[in-house]
């Protein structure tokens, strides 16, 4: 199991916690200025593939400082809730929907993806943005997405992945080894951080290992789409 912190002691979900409570205040402008602002084009690719389902709610698991459930506001909901373990990037998060108007429509709060604290067949959708991987138990929270499901919900996961082709993959594995961690650990003041970032996605059971997991956790209909060569993928599971 890869947590963030070798040389401390802690469960891999404390130690994300606490990593996150670390980097709060620099994330938002990491996230954009390491992605180039390509993870804002991924997020609304996958609330384009979601307009479909005729949806009254969205659960955002492991939301951060809420830039999915903000980007889920397209698909015209009643209700969006955003749950993550860190009350530093909550606070971001909610700071954000406040200047932007939108308290009365998403919620944000804190909540522990293994054990959500929400009523069986709640939600019409549930999401999640480069979040899954640091899961504890995978299978364990994954379950839980499906239950608070309604039948017929679907489920889409945003992750990093490994691309395959020349020279995509050694210019992403350069990258990632190199160049992130160094940026990252200089702008954010944290040493773990952004070592932990590629490490947790090489661990990570990318493409068809991952739908495999969706399936093991009750969802059918699986289905991934790579996006940007292969550098991150959206994937989807519906509750039948």
């Amino acid at each position: 199991m890869i947590k963030p912190y070798k040389d401390t002691q802690g469960t891999k979900k404390e130690q994300v916690e606490q990593m996150f409570d670390s980097i709060a205040p620099k994330y938002d402008f990491l996230n954009h200025f390491l992605s180039m602002g390509i993870d804002k084009l991924w997020r609304r690719k996958a609330i384009r593939l979601l307009k479909r389902h005729n949806a009254s709610n969205l659960l955002d698991i492991a939301t951060g400082t809420g830039d999915f459930a903000i980007a889920a506001m397209r698909l015209n909901l009643k209700e969006i809730v955003g749950i993550d373990i860190s009350e530093q990037m909550l606070k971001v998060g909610q700071q954000k929907i406040a200047k932007k108007g939108l308290n009365g429509i998403i919620q944000l709060e804190k909540g522990d993806s293994e054990d959500l604290q929400f009523e069986t067949n709640y939600f019409d959708l549930a999401i999640s943005g480069f979040g899954v991987r640091n899961f504890e138990n995978l299978n364990k929270g994954l379950s839980e997405i499906n239950r608070v499901l309604k039948p017929g919900g679907t489920c889409c996961v945003l992750e990093f992945s490994k691309p395959k082709a020349f020279p995509v993959k050694q210019l992403y594995n350069f990258y990632f080894k190199f160049i992130l961690p160094t940026i990252g650990r200089a702008v954010s003041k944290d040493s773990s951080a952004y070592t932990y970032l590629p490490e947790s996605v090489n661990a990570f059971p990318e493409g068809e290992n991952f739908l495999k997991e969706l399936e093991k956790a009750g969802f059918s209909n699986t289905s991934r789409k790579p996006l940007s060569f292969g550098i991150a993928s959206l994937y989807f599971g519906e509750k039948l």
